[in-house]
């Protein structure tokens, strides 16, 4: 929670502290004097300097700020030279790193602002990332390929005893150890190395271990017992295994766990000073000799050319089409490619360099080596198709110049697309944060009955998007029927953590099992959600706070890794409908609510599915309906005429209901809204944004894309207005709708309403505020219709407030935070600020002005000093209040001097 700070720059920063503070010393008379002072940059003004920054929390930023962890507090401390100083754990978040990146540097002033700065902003209080929940000052590059050099073992110590390892190793037996020093000094006196095998006695456990893993442990458990007072550390398992990068955010996440956020910075602290010791102790470099060519590389591509002979063969005997051609081509060569990298993968050796730089995932990874080592493969031309001529030469050998040409094609596109990028995600997330911004957490539980079902499980794991939400009904054990049976395995209002989601998975035994949670999709707080909908707040870790902008903070954690999103992926030429759009333009097409590009056709009814292929376009679907209609008469029949070569995904004499999709492709969102309801479109477009994102490893909490859905299906239509004060046709807030009609008591007087599904750039158009929107777009439109409508701007989101200068209504700007009065303490005597040498300057002042100073004292004078003024009789008047930061008023003195002279 430190950062150097050079001297001149806290010079400059601190200068009016430093000046009040030479006053009060008494070292200069005036201000003014004071400033000549520090300009000189005499030895006091360090000194002094030195007593004002301590304790005073500096903010440091670095632009771009894409989420809230762009700017953190930290303490300052004085460092020679001219550049700032900050350790290098908090790089990822700020993602600076130390090649000229530029910083800001703030000062907050008042005692508010630095109390906030300490409480809120510091940076070993942000160790938890708001996006998904999980730390995100893990260990990165130097710090992961030291940890992984120190615990790196050739082989798999815990599946064999010692008598086993003694025996492959040709020895008697294998050295034993108690105690961590007596390790570290048989490595350091060079006895044993870091990655031989020992036994060691770890807590009345012995078992075979490498010196390096006792003292990444012993470490560890040192700086946990400093940080966790008590005995409580000596739970922490001791880690017998190689670290690579995803080990050690694995490792650290089950640390935050266990001990909280808090207690863990002073580990990370410990784990990054060992690292970069055995690090620097390893010497790991690369040299041209690490880029071994596999000698098998030849040979397998004999193979493959043979193979694309037979396929150009194939297509000049007429017997496949172009695209055809093109499509196997390509995919031989794909594989191809896959073989010799993996060929080039086991025949480097484990203590390669390169290969520890990928394996232990500091830097680089294996598709960067296959381009050194094996052979770099096909390049897309700039128009996203794939050239089908590879490069089968590696950068080892040296391209020919054709190779070199091709290959620059694909530098280009990848550097144009960047640029393109950046510019269309900030965009995305100016339209993110404008859509949420008046998304508040303003009650505890609005008392919705409503809930979402999660599964407990995916393909890849447990399903992180149910931690961190609370449980909306009682979870019941199953009985063998598969009904719910009367033992309960979780109570209604419980939160869901990590360790209770596996208590209740096992609990359950059913793979499938799915829980009832709330979420803010079915929240029907009046103005922004509440907590229990919300759940837990993920940058703390706790149920979140009344007055948390949680809508800002969902549009950062999806427009910050908005940039990592690939633009467009290569056109796989020719199978229609394996071009949907992906990547960051697909993300837009969801959020804009846009009909994709190759929708699916969804079926209008349900009932049974019946496929003729027989003529010579593509397949027909009928749907004959299985239900009545209102009136009891049957339905029609729908046909539906696909073209030749998309995938379906019905089969014929499968039931479908109205909404499922017939063939391959994505769905259109109102389509889907008109005939599924607005559960099951939420649902699908949040799954689909979380497709896009995981496709490119990026993890974010369900609950920041739900939010930014529930602003999209906010409004509603009126269809007929009722009793009610709606228009017809009007759009309005469902809620709005839904407590009008709630006033009125028979069911015809009620309004009734269509659910509309509005793009982020229309919803955010369409906020009640329009101060909010004119600052958005289409600004003269916006203030015209408003005009014209007579709108009122009721202030309630965080726009709003900063355009017309007030405090935002969120955290510590909201009304429940901000009516603690700071009052004067109990009044002072006048004596105790009463200094004789004062009192009897001033009586010699008054003497020579033409008083005859007789009999003269203060009390005469009427001079109060400070406290509260004592009245007439005596009694002190009620204390007067002041906000904090005003000053207060100058009591009026009357002196004998202001009387007229008789």
């Amino acid at each position: 929670h430190q950062c150097g700070l050079p001297k001149l720059m806290a010079l400059e920063l601190f200068k009016p502290f430093i000046m009040s503070r030479l006053v009060e010393r008494k070292s200069v008379q005036n201000i003014k004097a004071a400033k000549k002072y520090v300009e000189s940059m005499t030895p006091e003004v360090w000194d002094v300097l030195e007593e004002v920054i301590a304790e005073h929390p500096v903010l440091l930023n670095r632009a771009p700020t894409l989420h809230r962890l762009g700017i953190q507090a930290f303490e300052p401390v004085l460092v020679e030279g001219k550049a700032i100083q900050v350790h290098p754990l908090v790089c990822h978040a700020f993602n600076a790193d130390f090649d000229g990146d530029q910083m800001a540097v703030h000062l907050p002033l008042s005692a508010e602002a630095q109390a906030e700065a300490r409480v809120l902003m510091l940076s070993s209080n942000n160790i938890l990332s708001p996006a998904h929940g999980r730390p995100l000052t893990t260990p990165t590059q130097d710090m992961v390929l030291g940890s992984y050099y120190l615990t790196y073992s050739a082989r798999d110590l815990t599946a064999m005893t010692a008598q086993e390892l003694a025996k492959e190793l040709k020895r008697d037996g294998i050295k034993r150890f108690r105690s961590e020093e007596e390790v570290q000094f048989h490595v350091e006196s060079g006895h044993i190395g870091l990655q031989d095998p020992i036994e060691y006695r770890w807590h009345d456990e012995l078992f075979l271990t490498t010196p390096g893993r006792v003292i990444f442990n012993s470490e560890v458990e040192q700086s946990l017992r400093e940080a966790v007072v008590g005995d409580s550390a000596e739970a922490h398992t001791y880690i017998n295994r190689t670290l690579s990068k995803r080990e050690i955010d694995v490792f650290i996440a089950e640390l935050v766990d266990r001990y909280g956020a808090h207690a863990i910075a002073s580990v990370l602290d410990t784990i990054k000073s060992l690292a970069f010791r055995y690090a620097t102790k390893a010497g790991i470099t690369i040299s041209k000799n690490d880029i071994v060519i596999p000698p098998q590389k030849e040979e397998i591509l004999r193979g493959y050319e043979a193979r694309v002979a037979g396929v150009e063969a194939q297509y000049e005997r007429g017997l496949i089409t172009e695209e055809e051609r093109h499509e196997s081509i390509v995919n031989i060569w794909t594989e191809a490619t896959d073989e010799v990298a993996d060929a080039m993968q086991a025949n480097l050796n484990e203590l390669n360099s390169i290969y520890m730089m990928a394996n232990s995932g500091a830097r680089g990874s294996f598709k960067q080596i296959r381009q050194l080592a094996g052979m770099r493969g096909l390049m897309a031309n700039p128009k996203g198709e794939i050239i089908e001529r590879p490069i089968k030469a590696n950068f080892m050998e040296g391209l020919s110049v054709l190779e070199y040409f091709i290959s620059t094609h694909g530098a280009r596109k990848g550097l144009a697309d960047t640029a393109l990028r950046t510019a269309d995600s900030g965009y995305l997330t100016r339209r993110l944060v404008d859509v949420s911004q008046d998304v508040i957490i303003r009650e505890a539980d609005c008392g919705t009955e409503e809930f979402i079902d999660l599964a407990i499980r995916l393909t890849d794991g447990p399903n992180k998007s149910v931690m961190g939400r609370i449980l909306a009904e009682d979870v019941h054990k199953p009985l063998s029927s598969g009904k719910p049976g009367k033992t309960i395995v979780a109570e209604k209002g419980e939160e869901v953590t990590a360790p209770r989601l596996r208590e209740i998975a096992a609990a359950l035994e059913d793979e499938n099992a799915t829980l009832p949670v709330r979420s803010v999709l079915k929240c029907r707080a009046q103005t922004g959600v509440c907590q229990t909908c919300y759940g837990t707040f993920l940058a703390t870790g706790n149920v979140s706070d009344i007055g948390d902008a949680v809508g800002i903070i969902a549009a950062q954690s999806i427009g910050e890794p908005g940039t990592q999103l690939t633009m467009r992926t290569f056109h796989t030429g020719g199978v229609a409908g394996a071009d949907i759009t992906h990547g960051l333009p697909r993300v837009v097409e969801i959020f804009e609510a846009r009909n994709p590009k190759g929708a699916a056709t969804l079926a209008e009814v349900g009932g049974k599915v019946d496929i003729d292929e027989s003529e010579g376009r593509g397949p027909k679907i009928t749907i004959t309906p299985t239900e009545l209609d209102e009136n009891g008469e049957p339905i029609e029949p729908r046909e539906y005429q696909l073209p030749r070569r998309t995938r379906l995904l019905v089969t014929k004499g499968q039931v479908v209901e109205a909404g499922d999709a017939l063939n391959d492709g994505s769905r259109a969102p109102a389509e889907l809204l008109a005939l599924k309801g607005a559960t099951a479109t939420e649902l699908y477009l949040v799954g689909e944004v979380q497709k896009v994102y995981k496709s490119q490893g990026v993890d974010i909490h369900d609950k920041h894309i739900e939010l930014i859905v529930r602003q999209m299906l906010k409004k509603v239509k009126v269809k007929e207005a009722g009793e009610t004060s709606l228009l017809p046709g009007e759009l309005a807030d469902k809620t709005k709708v839904e407590r009008e009609n709630a006033k009125l008591k028979k069911k015809d007087e009620k309004a009734t309403f269509e659910p509309l599904i509005l793009g982020i750039t229309k919803a955010s158009l369409a906020t009640e505020s329009f101060l909010s929107a004119a600052s958005f777009q289409e600004t003269t439109k916006v203030l015209t219709d408003a005009s014209i409508e007579g709108k009122v701007d009721h202030l309630l989101g965080l726009k709003e407030n900063v355009i017309i200068g007030k405090l935002i209504p969120a955290a510590t700007g909201l009304k429940r935070y901000r009516q603690i009065e700071i009052g004067p303490s109990d009044s002072v005597p006048a004596h105790l600020y009463a200094r004789p040498e004062t009192e009897a300057e001033l009586l010699a002042a008054l003497e020579e002005i033409g008083g005859d100073g007789d009999g003269l004292d203060l009390e005469a004078l009427g001079l109060t000093f400070g406290g509260t003024p004592q009245s007439e009789n005596g009694a002190a008047d009620e204390p007067i209040s002041h906000e904090a930061g005003e000053a207060a008023e100058i009591p009026e003195v009357d002196s004998p001097l202001d009387e007229p002279s008789s």
